[in-house]
């Protein structure tokens, strides 16, 4: 269904990440290159508490095509759902019959305000995942990627400067997405080889 949804009809996966302040994110950098006889340094960062803003990011992936929208707000409510509802209905093609949303059961996800969205908007339909079961979502490992390219090893000092870097990253992915396929190994990483652990074949 993510990936061959069915005729006159389009899958979407709804999640919220955060929150997220502006603050300095960890990334990976080489400290000095390695000498013989000395030992290899640790990397440092000073304690950074982040409080100079902070906020989350409503996102909205399409598996099929790996197309995403992503809009801030300033607190994760029913009424900031229900607003990123009606961007998202109107972010997705319109000749589209039948919108199914993959969500999680958070409270703001049920409210009476997201039925009343269903009710005025008959062509949505609200799949909820099962308790404990957030793989099943897709948005859940690409809200990795939007970290690896927003935020990873960069210093916020403003919430707003962290809203635009999101919003950069996710113009980026957009020029550059691919199907995102549930359970595929990430393009850039090689198969593992069998290990001493692999329990073995029989004969």
């Amino acid at each position: 269904m993510y990936t061959a949804p069915p005729a006159d009809s389009v899958v979407v996966c709804l999640d919220e990440m955060g929150p997220d302040g502006a603050k300095s994110y960890p990334g990976q950098q080489l400290v000095h290159e390695p000498e013989a006889g000395k030992p290899t340094e640790r990397a440092k960062q000073a304690a950074d508490y982040g409080r100079r803003g902070k906020g989350y990011t409503f996102g909205a992936l399409k598996p099929a095509d790996g197309e995403a929208l992503t809009e801030a707000y300033a607190r994760r409510t029913t009424a900031n759902f229900v607003d990123f509802l009606e961007k998202v209905d109107g972010w997705l093609p319109q000749e589209s019959k039948r919108v199914y949303a993959i969500l999680d059961n958070l409270r703001a996800h049920r409210a009476t305000d997201v039925l009343l969205f269903a009710l005025t908007h008959p062509r949505w339909e609200f799949v909820f995942q099962p308790k404990y079961a957030a793989y099943l979502n897709l948005i859940e490992p690409w809200w990795k990627v939007l970290r690896s390219l927003a935020l990873k090893g960069r210093r916020f000092e403003t919430w707003a400067e962290l809203c635009r870097a999101i919003e950069q990253a996710t113009d980026y992915w957009n020029r550059h997405r691919h199907p995102f396929i549930w359970g595929h190994r990430r393009r850039h990483r090689p198969p593992r080889a069998s290990g001493v652990a692999m329990l073995p074949k029989a004969a």
